[in-house]
């Protein structure tokens, strides 16, 4: 390579920058700045690197100039680029500490070395730039199509020429059995743009479910405008998916709108996909009625909600079961995924055998708690009665309906529900005291014996114990895993005994109760709110102990012969149990807990 000289045609250093800057779609100004740091270091290296030299190209003229400067200051520290304020004196009478002084420098050979150092500065400082622009035209463009054409195929790893720049689809963006071949044009979701050692990195998919929610925004003018909202999408890419839309505007149905005339648009979209069929559901703001609506084709007879675990228990008929699940579960797993709630589909059957054992088993706990016959126990479940408690604590007048009861029957089963309550709290407390739980942790707003004996079997038997506990010990926590999941962790109680506000509730007041914290900050640290309603959140008795712990509590002489272990194996039991009921049982036990904090 010949020698180039700072004095080079000047005309020629404006063309290259201008060459260079529309190759790169970079600013001229940073191919000239890239080339003045170049001469900068090549000068260094012919007068001393020690020396500060500084170096300009006019963007006019190109006349290239080459200076050195000297600073002023107080203590020098290098000679060649600094001064003395008494040796700048010299030289210039009014210099103050700061001032500069600048020496012309001639024009230079670069040499060989010398012009491939300035090579490589030009390169790196130019393809610098270069990612620089590219990181600004696309962090802007995140959530759109682009168009790109297939550069390459490798480990995998689709590269897609975008013009002007690279983008890739890693292989679980990829829709499956869709064939990549080089030159073959190509529409992606930009989903990332990220900030990397070698230059940004755009992330393209064709598997994102927002991929589907752009192409309808594309193909139906409704939904471009904004006429027709696109709630949620759910996508099994390359089989099926279901989007839920909503229309602001009365007169315009959404579905229809979105499917077309004879389908044309949204068969553009299956075509687009390479074949994934699109089930249109109508969003709703009632719950149940999106759930059922998403679970199509599929007929539900009834879903039960429950709000604080957001699940769903949704009934379909026996031959409809088939259907609702779809192949591999696709169907229930897309409108779960598409409702944001977790779908547990049972047949009829499996729900009036659910249904029946439950009547049974009230039946039964009525029978042997309230020393009545199975006619008159069958009664009471069947109107409704979920737990001793209800029977207990309900008013006098609404017992008196149930099948025409007299005041003697009335206060006569009332009567013997409570002996049986205090009997069964006696035995609990006992098992308490012999344990060695403290009074201070049954005296916890929130707290029942059940609970304390569960706690107890953890080692939690002190209000110093209750009160170094956190909320995610108790109740558990979700926590995400490396495969963008969540798994449960689960606590010391079982999360329908106990919610995780009651369960702060819980730990604050025993903080108090151990003087950890001071009782004026109780409501600053705990709404009011909720400090009056979670105590009534908290389980009933019956509830909590399940048939076996129930039947041991009827006996006076069985409990005492259970250890800590048992009795927590029987409670585990009895919260399985409690998982299985319905969202009325839940209000029934509820209003038995209130009762139960009243007395």
């Amino acid at each position: 390579m010949s020698s180039m000289g700072v004095s080079a045609n000047r005309m020629e250093i404006l063309q290259i920058a201008k060459s260079v800057a529309q190759e790169k779609s970079i600013d001229e100004a940073v191919v000239l700045s890239s080339m003045e740091e170049a001469i900068q270091k090549a000068a260094r290296a012919r007068y001393g690197h020690e020396l500060d030299i500084r170096a300009e190209i006019n963007p006019k003229s190109g006349e290239t100039r080459l200076w050195r400067v000297q600073t002023v200051v107080e203590e020098v520290t290098n000679t060649s680029a600094e001064l003395t304020l008494k040796d700048a004196l010299r030289i210039k009478p009014d210099a103050v500490i700061g001032d500069t002084f600048t020496e012309e420098l001639p024009p230079f050979e670069f040499g060989r070395v010398g012009a491939q150092t300035a090579k490589q500065v030009i390169i790196q400082k130019v393809r610098e730039a270069e990612r620089e622009r590219q990181y600004e035209e696309y962090k802007d463009r995140v959530g759109e199509i682009i168009n790109g054409v297939i550069k390459r195929v490798e480990n995998g790893n689709v590269i897609v020429d975008l013009g002007r720049a690279e983008a890739i689809i890693r292989y679980h963006d990829q829709l499956p059995r869709e064939n990549y071949r080089i030159g073959d044009r190509l529409r992606a979701y930009l989903y990332k743009v990220s900030r990397e050692t070698k230059g940004p990195q755009l992330f393209l998919s064709r598997a994102h479910p927002q991929m589907m929610a752009k192409l309808f925004a594309q193909e139906v003018p409704e939904v471009y405008q904004g006429i027709i909202e696109i709630k949620a999408v759910s996508r099994d890419p390359g089989s099926r998916a279901k989007i839920a839309v909503l229309s602001h505007d009365n007169a315009i149905d959404p579905v229809g709108a979105c499917v077309g005339m004879r389908g044309a648009r949204v068969q553009a979209v299956v075509n687009e996909l390479n074949g994934e069929k699109v089930d249109i559901i109508p969003w709703s703001m009632s719950v149940p009625t999106f759930i059922v609506n998403a679970l199509q084709p599929a007929e539900i007879t009834r879903v039960v909600l429950d709000e604080e675990d957001n699940r769903v228990q949704a009934v379909v008929a026996d031959a409809q079961f088939p259907l609702a699940v779809g192949r591999r579960g696709q169907n229930v797993r897309l409108a779960s995924q598409l409702t944001g709630w977790q779908i547990d589909l049972v047949t009829e059957t499996q729900d009036s055998e659910r249904r029946q054992k439950d009547f049974a088993d009230r039946t039964a706990q009525f029978m042997r708690a309230l020393d009545v016959d199975e006619t008159l126990a069958q009664l009471l479940a069947s109107e409704g009665f979920e737990s001793v408690e209800d029977i207990a604590y309900v008013e006098p007048d609404e017992l008196a309906t149930v099948g025409g009861f007299d005041d003697g029957i009335t206060s006569e089963l009332q009567a013997r529900a409570r002996d049986h309550l205090e009997r069964v709290n006696v035995q609990l407390d006992a098992k308490r005291r012999s344990l060695g739980i403290e009074d201070g942790i049954v005296a916890l707003p929130g707290m029942t014996l059940p609970l304390a004996l569960v706690l107890s079997t953890h080692g939690i038997k002190t209000l110093e114990d209750v009160a170094g506990l956190t909320s995610d010990e108790l109740v558990g926590y979700r926590e995400p895993t490396k495969d963008g999941k969540t798994v449960f962790r689960p606590g010391l109680l079982n999360p329908k005994d106990m919610t995780r506000e009651a369960a702060d509730a819980l730990v604050l007041h025993a903080r108090v109760a151990a003087g950890w914290v001071d009782a004026a900050a109780l409501d600053q640290l705990l709404p009011q709110e909720i400090a009056e309603t979670e105590v009534a959140d908290t389980p009933g008795l019956e509830d909590m102990d399940g048939d076996e712990l129930a039947a041991a509590l009827s006996d006076d002489t069985l409990l005492e012969e259970l250890d800590a272990d048992e009795l927590a194996a029987l409670m585990a039991e009895g919260a399985e149990d409690g998982d299985e009921a319905d969202d009325d049982a839940h209000d029934a036990s509820d209003d038995a807990a209130d009762d139960d904090e009243r007395r």
